[in-house]
């Protein structure tokens, strides 16, 4: 039988275990990325191991995140990252050069290589043939210091791409379809690989849209082949010498295998407020829209901005609506610049917002109250735009920009009947502007630099976890539902600037559930803390999806929680609460999370002997009303992170080994 492309690159990366689905393996990382909003942390990590040089073959800290400056939080992260970068012999992207997933994407990608990043939409990188994965902060930096990452060998869906997309269908469409398929729940531990003759007429970045929403399936990353389209990518970006060709042999057998005809999609769109909410662009077109903004990791390559400019043209966006967009890249921005199409978008009534992430994690741009708002971006939580009770729309830039100059929601098919416009077909360049100026190389490549690591006196270097008690007397926090995701857990926008001080941002955790005039999720825990109380956290299904933000679990710890139990716990939120000494607990029953309530007392016995060696623990209310059983799905690594006060002291006691 014949090897998925998954399993060659794991196969050439394979440092332990064996390639059999459901096991653990860990598996050599050839370059690792860090972001402004979750690097610092990654970095204060990578020093507290004593780890000095970075031993991949490449890392990259980009700064894209929290680049609008209010107080001195943000440019105290910029100052911090770029010394140590420089000292660590990492690379440095500064603010103004791009989204870290789309520049890694023109600068650094390669196929074939393993790429983890401490962002959940590092597997961008799927759409170069690369083994991109999302992961906390703690494992990228254990990567970077030269250790192998573990993951469960993953099973393998292959999506089979037939047909050729329609004028006014893009890829976004696609990932949506894909979406409305699989939803953003029960896909642990799987990998999305596309092939099929429609894969091969996509070009890389229509790719890297469908990998990057990826993402929000919950899959350990997606993948395309390498093939002439990567190698047409990497020419014109004057990288031909890193091609390497690879794909899927032609007998290799999938887990299961999913069948979407390009020829037959439609515009779709992720209606509020979750990405799996799926629904043709037809069955909600009417809809008044106030704001329209194109751009984020997910849609603002050249190909997308130069479709809308080409819209645009000569036209004016509607006068009630707000529209900006975005360029992934200051190479994209200087080449629109170049060739007069951001003229015409500027002309037609645009805003030009920062080369950035920006509006997509609610660093401002946020839409009025009781409005829809078009986005192209990857996610739609409820409130992550920094609007409480947000109506954002997930689409297309094509179903986008025909939007803005409507002011209604608009099948962009229409555009034919309403403005008498053909779509405009838009072809890579030969060549892309290069100017890696704003990208800073490793200083004494080879050697750890000579250099003051500035820090500012915002940056707080992370509490270490407290080991687990014998036995654990704990009292429910906080009882939440189904799909709670990190945005839930810890607030993004104007709270970002926090990250980089624990013991603040821990103020915050849980605020969207915080009650006016009532102690907050917060005050409560830490009063247990002081007690000597453990405090647990319960939630429905997929509880932790989203983002790979280790505050998740990183502040929850500082606050004293030392259980999570839920229905089931996504990928990356489970490592990262292992890796901060908080147990993953899964209810074997799910209908025992019925009796459970906010408040109750509970006792969990001999919690150090099950974390050892057992794969169920006895839970029970003190009182004895009820008692259930919980699932330890955990693997013997995890059990030694665990046993060892998290990941940070499991580390170094191998280095000391």
């Amino acid at each position: 039988m014949g090897q998925t492309l998954v399993h060659k690159i794991l196969g050439e990366h394979l440092a332990e275990g064996r390639l059999t689905a459901g096991e653990q393996i860990g598996i050599r990382i050839d370059q690792t990325l860090t972001q402004d909003a979750t690097g610092t942390t990654a970095f204060l990590l990578y020093e507290s191991m004593g780890a000095e040089l970075v031993k991949t073959d490449l890392s990259v800290s980009y700064v894209d995140h929290n680049m609008a400056g209010f107080g001195p939080e943000n440019h105290n992260d910029h100052l911090y990252l770029q010394t140590i970068a420089a000292k660590s012999g990492a690379y440095h992207s500064r603010a103004g050069n791009g989204i870290c997933h789309q520049v890694h994407l023109e600068r650094f990608g390669k196929p074939g290589a393993t790429l983890l990043g401490s962002d959940s939409h590092t597997p961008t990188g799927g759409g170069i043939g690369m083994l991109a994965i999302g992961a906390g902060g703690l494992d990228v930096a254990v990567a970077m210091a030269g250790g192998p990452f573990y993951l469960k060998c993953p099973k393998v869906v292959g999506v089979k791409l037939t047909g050729e997309l329609n004028d006014w269908v893009a890829a976004k469409d696609v990932i949506l379809k894909l979406l409305s398929i699989l939803t953003t729940k029960g896909n642990v531990g799987w990998v999305v690989e596309c092939f099929g003759s429609g894969a091969a007429l996509l070009s890389v970045p229509q790719r890297a849209t469908i990998t990057n929403m990826g993402a929000e399936l919950g899959v350990t990353t997606s993948i395309f082949a390498s093939d002439e389209q990567t190698r047409k990518f990497l020419a014109a970006q004057k990288r031909e010498e890193d091609y390497r060709p690879l794909a899927a042999d032609s007998d290799a057998e999938y887990d299961r295998v999913i069948e979407i005809n390009l020829s037959e999609l439609e515009p779709m769109a992720a209606c509020p407020s979750s990405p799996d909410n799926v629904k043709a662009v037809r069955e909600v077109s009417g809809l008044e829209t106030r704001q329209v903004v194109i751009g984020s990791c997910t849609n603002s390559s050249f190909a997308d901005l130069m479709m809308v400019a080409a819209v645009l043209k000569g036209r004016r966006i509607n006068e009630m609506v707000e529209f900006a967009i975005a360029p992934g890249s200051r190479a994209v921005l200087d080449m629109l610049a170049e060739n007069g199409a951001l003229a015409q978008v500027i002309s037609a009534g645009a805003r030009i917002l920062e080369s950035g992430c920006g509006p997509c994690i609610g660093q401002g741009f946020s839409p009025a109250d009781g409005v829809v708002s078009l986005r192209t971006f990857n996610r739609n939580f409820a409130g992550r735009s920094g609007t409480k009770g947000d109506q954002v729309y997930l689409v297309s830039p094509e179903t986008a920009v025909v939007s803005a100059l409507t002011g209604r929601v608009t099948d962009p098919r229409d555009a034919q009947d309403l403005f008498g416009m053909a779509y405009p077909r838009i072809e890579l360049p030969d060549e892309f502007a290069v100017n890696d100026n704003m990208i800073e190389p490793p200083l004494n490549q080879g050697k750890v630099a000579r250099i003051e690591v500035l820090r500012g006196p915002t940056i707080v270097v992370p509490e270490t976890p407290k080991p687990l008690p014998k036995n654990l007397t704990s009292q429910v926090l906080l009882k939440c539902g189904d799909k709670i995701t990190t945005d839930h857990i810890m607030p993004a926008g104007t709270f970002l600037k926090l990250r980089s001080n624990v013991p603040e941002y821990a103020k915050v955790v849980f605020n969207c559930f915080n009650e006016e005039g009532k102690p907050t999720f917060a005050q409560r825990a830490l009063e247990l803390k002081r007690r000597g109380i453990g405090g647990v956290i319960v939630a429905g299904e997929s509880y932790g999806q989203g983002s790979s933000r280790e505050h998740a679990a990183l502040c929850p710890m500082y606050l004293g929680v030392r259980v999570v139990i839920a229905k089931s716990i996504e990928r990356i939120h489970k490592a990262n609460l292992i890796n901060f000494c908080i147990v993953p607990v899964e209810f074997a029953d799910p209908g025992d999370y019925d009796n459970v309530e906010q408040g109750d007392e509970l006792r969990i016995g001999y919690l150090l002997e099950a974390v050892k060696s057992e794969n169920e623990i006895k839970i029970a209310r003190a009182d004895g009303a009820y008692e259930f059983a919980g699932r330890l799905a955990l693997s013997e690594r995890d059990r030694q992170i665990l046993l060892s006060a998290g990941l940070l002291d499991y580390t170094r006691s191998k280095v000391d080994a």
